[in-house]
């Protein structure tokens, strides 16, 4: 299924040319959409997990790489100029694959074997997401559960900064973002909201029930006075003393959740 293309306008290589950021975001959440995933280490880990592939498209050099991805799967193979052309930017990990979507668990069903479960409330930025998912995958967390407006964890953004880790850790998206809380509470969850307050208790010293949920906020806002208030308890990450006279009031919201999954190991 080796097709030699020479040139970025050939129809056979649209899901490449067409599906662009917009396109990507409209397909959020469609079990027929696509999604892109670069490098033959992500593209592996996509593969292992059930998403199937529709093509692939690769240089010469490293086809050999490739040879024993399912034979039903065209292998658009183009010189380093055209790709470059197609991506905008030097693939440096081998070669892109168009993927399909799996449809997503619901909530419910999502946290039914899980102990430990990060909850993200309209994190915008797909790189941050990635990083999160990299994050839980690393330091123990069972799933994690986007509130409706969360960024797309298959973006091809997030899942290359996740090195594949989104395809590791389930996830499912909340219906409901001003009720979605209560599934978690009656999954009996623990709900604790992290939040910059140092007049909140450490999330270290804080007693942890058997099955804990993690809510992270929005780069900018944080968490919202809706979900704060729903929250069993607001926990914080102690800041250096010194922090406050150096300008830093808060981490960045990937710091803050590794710190914080780190803290949930205990």
């Amino acid at each position: 299924m080796v097709i030699e293309v020479d040139s970025a306008a050939d129809p056979r290589i649209a899901d490449y040319t067409r599906l662009r950021d917009t396109d990507l975001r409209k397909a959020l959440e469609s079990e027929q959409g696509l999604f892109l995933a670069e490098g033959e280490k992500v593209i592996r880990r996509a593969l292992a997990t059930g998403h199937p592939l529709r093509s692939l498209l690769t240089t010469r050099k490293w086809l050999p790489s490739f040879a024993d991805l399912p034979a039903d799967a065209p292998v658009y193979v183009v010189s380093d100029a055209v790709m470059e052309n197609i991506t905008g930017f030097q693939v440096h990990r081998g070669a892109l694959a168009s993927m399909g979507r799996l449809p997503l668990p619901a909530v419910q069903d999502l946290l039914g074997p899980a102990r430990r479960v990060l909850v993200l409330e309209d994190l915008v930025d797909h790189g941050n997401v990635g990083a999160i998912f990299r994050c839980a995958a690393a330091l123990g967390v069972d799933a994690v559960v986007l509130s409706p407006r969360c960024a797309d964890p298959l973006y091809r953004r997030a899942v290359k900064v996740s090195m594949g880790a989104v395809f590791a850790i389930p996830y499912a998206r909340m219906a409901d973002w001003y009720g979605g809380l209560a599934d978690l509470r009656r999954a009996g969850f623990q709900t604790l909201a992290l939040t910059p307050d140092q007049n909140a208790p450490a999330i270290d010293k804080i007693p942890l029930a058997d099955r804990v949920a993690l809510l992270l906020g929005s780069e900018g806002d944080g968490l919202s006075s809706h979900w704060l208030a729903e929250a069993d308890h607001g926990v914080s990450i102690p800041m250096s003393p010194n922090a406050m006279a150096l300008g830093v009031d808060s981490l960045n919201v990937v710091a803050a959740a590794a710190i914080a999954c780190h803290a949930l190991l205990r």
